[in-house]
């Protein structure tokens, strides 16, 4: 993916000056070791912090390295203070962690109190105010604490997303969607830069684009991507031409961000003047890391950018459409797995899911778009659906929303697309989440998310968890097991 970080790990260790600084040198590079045992790329830097003029030189050491995501290690009980004002003046996401002890024979001059700096060093990050990415459980042995590194590299790239992100948004954002309204003070909160343009904006910049040489290649790569779904080749340039304007002015004004993505206006006025539907683009662009969401859905394309740091995978967005009809359920015994029928429901969207998300797509037209602008004639402005069933296997729905009183929430849940034919348009399929009926009734409704959901193609609910968090959302929900209870939740 072009458009999301490259995270350039690096590890520094902390040394308490009343314990033995080689003790953390030594657990230090036993860490990185099994790092790179584990194909887990790390800096070691070498400087041992035990006070503050050491944080300064092991700071200017991960800079001068490139390290852009950092791994404090507590290989003894380590300095709060110096550790923390590290921590504090490092320009990225951080990792803590800390050493177990490594055998019964040697607790006197090789104990390192670890498990006790942990205490300390949470204390005084709370003094600071800091959000850090702390592990489950954040003691361990040098394979362990690699273990933690390797689950701590995909939550860094989501933060370092995040942190380099401007959304660009085109058009009015429509009335009737709580979900498009919503508002954008919490972005600045969380340091995203928004740029909200006009659909006339859209339009000039679409022109202009007729002329671009981009257009040929761009072209080339559609109806190479398509093959045998290439129903309608005479509309490929004038998708080529809506592709080549978005990227052409994410290139003009990203300014001083590093990623940007897009939430734009996509009906009803746009197919009389562009003269297609834009949803093939967006599922193209969402393959790069450069989700578009439909419907100016600004909270919806950051979600899915957030699942793409998340996963390197291409992220969409869909309606929690309709429920999964009786006959089909009875029908596809075989493939229902352990589910219930409130467990099932489908995931929908007129056609902006990636072609490698699908099975067998084909560019068609919008179905209900063409029932309202176009119904008394063959399909025309409404073409550039990108249709067909979404793939089998593992998902996770995921929705960062701030509310009307710019309070930021988030749920999670995973589950996995089944082995079903939707029998339906658009891009479609048969979603399962366990005990979704309860997480739909007491999230979905009972905390007033909106009818988009980011979709993952992969479990990434422990990875988007914890960035979340480490974000400062503290209203996170998911689905609850079977024997556990929603606060409110009708016990009787």
């Amino acid at each position: 993916m072009k458009n999301v970080p490259v995270v350039k790990l690096g590890i520094i260790a902390v040394s308490r000056d009343c314990f033995p600084l080689e003790l953390s040198i030594r657990r230090r590079r036993a860490v990185t070791a099994a790092c790179l045992k584990k194909k887990i790329d790390i800096v070691e830097c070498e400087k041992t912090v035990e006070n503050e003029n050491d944080a300064l030189l092991a700071l200017a050491e991960a800079r001068d390295k490139g390290v852009n995501a950092l791994v404090v290690f507590l290989g003894n009980f380590g300095p709060e203070g110096p550790t923390s004002l590290m921590a504090q003046r490092f320009d990225g996401p951080v990792m803590v962690a800390a050493a177990a002890e490594e055998s019964q024979n040697d607790l006197i001059q090789s104990r390192g109190d670890a498990y006790c700096g942990m205490l300390s060093n949470s204390y005084n990050n709370g003094l600071r105010r800091l959000r850090l990415y702390v592990p489950e459980y954040p003691v361990g042995d040098s394979e362990e604490v690699a273990e933690m590194i390797g689950e701590f590299v995909p939550v860094a790239r989501v933060l370092l997303g995040v942190k380099g992100l401007k959304i660009f948004s085109f058009g009015p954002r429509p009335q009737d969607f709580l979900a498009c309204n919503a508002p954008i003070k919490p972005l600045y909160d969380l340091g995203i830069e928004i740029m909200e343009n006009s659909e006339l904006d859209l339009y000039d910049i679409c022109q202009a684009a007729k002329t671009d040489p981009l257009v040929k290649p761009t072209m080339e790569s559609m109806s190479k991507e398509l093959g045998t779904g290439n129903t309608y080749p005479e509309l490929i340039e004038r998708l080529a031409w809506y592709e080549v304007a978005l990227r052409r002015f994410m290139e003009k004004h990203l300014g001083a961000s590093r990623f940007g993505i897009f939430a734009n206006k996509c009906w009803p006025s746009f197919q009389k003047y562009f003269g297609h539907v834009p949803c093939f683009i967006n599922g193209r662009l969402a393959a790069e890391g450069i989700p578009v969401s439909c419907e100016v859905d600004i909270y919806g394309a950051l979600s899915e950018y957030l699942a793409a740091c998340a996963t390197l995978l291409p992220p969409t967005l869909l309606d929690i459409n309709n429920t999964v009809p009786k006959d089909m359920i009875q029908a596809n015994r075989a493939h229902m797995k352990e589910y219930k029928p409130t467990d099932l429901f489908m995931g929908f969207h007129c056609g902006n899911v990636s072609s490698g998300c699908m099975i067998k797509p084909s560019i068609q037209h919008q179905l209900i778009m063409h029932r309202l602008l176009e119904p008394d004639r063959p399909p025309t402005i409404t073409r550039g659906t990108l249709e067909g069933r979404i793939q089998v296997g593992p998902i996770t729905l995921f929705r960062l929303q701030s509310t009307a009183d710019t309070q930021l929430k988030s749920y999670l849940a995973q589950g996995e697309v089944l082995d079903i034919d939707p029998h339906s348009f658009g891009g479609i399929g048969v979603f399962a989440v366990k005990e979704m009926g309860r997480f739909y009734r007491h999230v979905l409704i009972g905390k007033r998310f909106p009818h988009h959901t980011a979709v993952a193609f992969a479990h990434a609910g422990k990875t988007l968890f914890s960035a979340v968090k480490v974000l400062g959302v503290e209203d996170v929900s998911y689905n609850q097991p079977a024997d556990q209870r929603y606060a409110d939740e009708n016990p009787f």
